[in-house]
């Protein structure tokens, strides 16, 4: 069997959700002519703006962020990782930063609700308090699709590496993390981490980011990657909206977990 083709969609989203909707569907639509059967959006893809508008942007499931999801998946015959959208929750001030995974059919699969919040207060570089005005979400969350079990995170959990471990014990082969990592962060951590989670938990990371500068004055990271249960990166953003591929060797994955049982071998389990 040919192996499949997997993308991040590396994106600059802002405060517009129309334009954002219509860059991500453009690149979805790239990412799909170039034969990918999983393709996974970056954090907050549809909407990123002032942290005082957030609670009027937020969107219900179903709403108008999920139907174009749905659509967007059924359409192309893909599946689909709608990166992040603010969920709208019960709480008027606060939303979760939600993740959907969407089969081909246009049916959503599995909802992650971010679970670790970005409150860094980095002098002179990055200070943010996302719990101001999301809520995290409790649960791992796997799913299966035609391509193996995938695991899903999003951005800051990126630093809590028990997560990931539960989602390769939960049986995830792929694990998508949508992100927003800062320019500051990103460069000093993003790769080394990136790689690390592959390694250790012998799965496949495909890390979709966001580009240009945030809506807070400081600059994202960009540099969306692949990377292999081996700790190669397969492929690498190099420029701003751009979609980055690779193809999924399940025989590799599956004969580095064979050669170097390190899940079986595990004898402290989160």
């Amino acid at each position: 069997m040919r192996n499949p083709i997997v993308a991040a969609v590396q994106m600059e989203s802002g405060p517009d959700l129309a334009a954002n909707l219509d860059r991500a569907r453009a690149l979805v639509v790239e990412a799909a002519a170039r034969h990918a059967r999983l393709v996974v959006l970056p954090e907050v893809f549809a909407w990123r703006g002032l942290r005082e508008a957030e609670a009027g942007a937020s969107s219900p499931i179903p709403g108008p962020v999920s139907d174009f999801l749905c659509g967007l998946a059924a359409e192309l015959g893909v599946t689909l990782v709608g990166g992040s959208f603010l969920e709208r929750s019960d709480e008027a001030a606060r939303s979760f930063n939600t993740s959907l995974l969407i089969d081909p059919r246009g049916s959503i699969r599995a909802v992650y609700r971010k679970m670790h919040l970005f409150d860094v207060d980095l002098p002179g570089q990055v200070t943010v308090r996302e719990s101001d005005v999301r809520i995290p979400g409790s649960e791992v969350v796997t799913a299966p699709t035609e391509l193996g079990t995938v695991g899903m995170s999003i951005c800051y959990d990126l630093r809590f590496p028990e997560l990931f471990r539960r989602l390769a014990v939960a049986g995830a082969t792929i694990v998508t993390i949508p992100s927003a990592f800062t320019a500051y962060t990103g460069a000093a951590h993003w790769e080394p981490l990136l790689r690390a989670r592959a390694i250790e938990n012998q799965v496949v990371m495909i890390a979709p980011n966001q580009t240009g500068t945030s809506p807070h004055g400081f600059r994202d990271h960009g540099h969306s990657m692949i990377v292999d249960p081996w700790g190669t990166v397969l492929a690498r953003a190099t420029g701003d909206e751009v979609v980055i591929t690779a193809e999924l060797d399940l025989d590799h994955l599956a004969r580095v977990r064979r050669e170097m049982p390190c899940l079986r071998h595990a004898r402290l389990l989160p």
